[in-house]
């Protein structure tokens, strides 16, 4: 059982990108949001994924996950029968000591918000900040996807 560990962080700033050393755009929708179970699907680059995730923990710092890469031609049949909502974003990858910083810059309904998140191997490791990290939103629904897909930032 994949169990993974992350907090997410507004960001601020496009000081990021400096230190940006991959992107990707993103296109997903969701099969299943319910919390207890997420079930999305992806075309992340060239390449397609299904995922699932369970409910988190207290803090909202981990859960369970499970994810297996599919062809895009089979993201791209399940997407026609997603709940209502896409999610389209660019991922960027910032290196940070030995993890990584994934800011996602949201398109469309969710124009205008930019999150980072960061995986990490335990709740309480510790990690630089960089001045570009804005408040954490760990564990803060209203920031998942899944949501943004149902009530997007742009009508907050």
């Amino acid at each position: 059982m994949a169990q993974e560990i992350e907090r997410k962080f507004l960001v601020k700033s496009d000081a990021f990108k400096a230190q940006v050393s991959k992107e990707t755009r993103i296109t997903q929708g969701y099969l299943s949001s319910i919390p207890e179970r997420t079930v999305r699907v992806r075309v992340k680059g060239t390449k397609g994924f299904i995922t699932i995730k369970g409910i988190g923990s207290a803090s909202g710092a981990s859960r369970y996950e499970w994810e297996k890469e599919i062809p895009v031609e089979e993201v791209n049949e399940l997407l026609k029968i997603c709940e209502p909502g896409v999610i389209d974003k660019t991922r960027y990858e910032v290196k940070n000591g030995p993890f990584k910083f994934e800011v996602d810059e949201f398109y469309g309904e969710n124009q205008g918000l930019t999150v980072a998140e960061i995986e990490l191997t335990s709740e309480n490791d510790s990690f630089e900040k960089p001045e570009w990290l804005g408040e954490e939103v760990t564990g803060d629904v209203k920031y998942y996807n899944s949501m943004l897909m149902k009530n997007p930032y742009t009508k907050w």
